[in-house]
């Protein structure tokens, strides 16, 4: 079992929130992973994988113009990532939204990067995001993806950390 995977389902329980994925470059792994926690069901609301940019679009409301300017490997991206499957998922809290660049064939500058977005749903409706960028150190995509996810749930750790401020 994951650590850290427990640690989100720990800071989950804790704090009586539930969470929604939207995931591109680890194609459901953040979900699959805190899945295998028993009793996460309370709080897991589910994933969306998006792989493709149409379905970014169809799925999230994800800019069109926003892909072709920045491209679905940006902060900007990921942060309407976080935001749409929060706003289409009702009954979640707090959205996670991973986009990145794991290889092969990846533009240089993009090689291993990892875009993190953390949206948050406050008491009067309105919606709060702040993303990350993570360099990636592995060098096989498995192996790639896993640490992307280990970023998602980092991040995640930090933002219901943070619900305490």
């Amino acid at each position: 079992m994951n650590q850290i995977a427990q640690q989100v389902a720990d800071r989950l329980t804790a704090r009586q929130t539930k969470v929604v994925f939207a995931e591109s470059c680890t194609a459901g792994l953040v979900a699959a992973s805190l899945a295998s926690i028993p009793g996460i069901s309370q709080w897991l609301c589910g994933s969306v994988v998006t792989y493709r940019e149409s379905m970014k679009i169809a799925w999230l409301g994800v800019s069109p113009a926003d892909l072709q300017r920045f491209s679905a490997v940006s902060q900007t991206v990921t942060d309407q990532m976080a935001d749409g499957v929060l706003r289409r998922t009702e009954d979640a809290d707090i959205a996670a939204a991973v986009t990145g660049h794991l290889g092969p064939n990846a533009p240089p500058q993009l090689d291993g990067a990892v875009f993190v977005s953390i949206a948050r749903r406050a008491a009067d409706g309105t919606l709060a995001v702040q993303s990350t960028r993570h360099q990636i150190e592995a060098t096989g995509r498995i192996d790639r993806q896993r640490e992307a996810v280990d970023c998602v749930f980092s991040e995640l750790l930090n933002a219901l950390a943070d619900a305490d401020d």
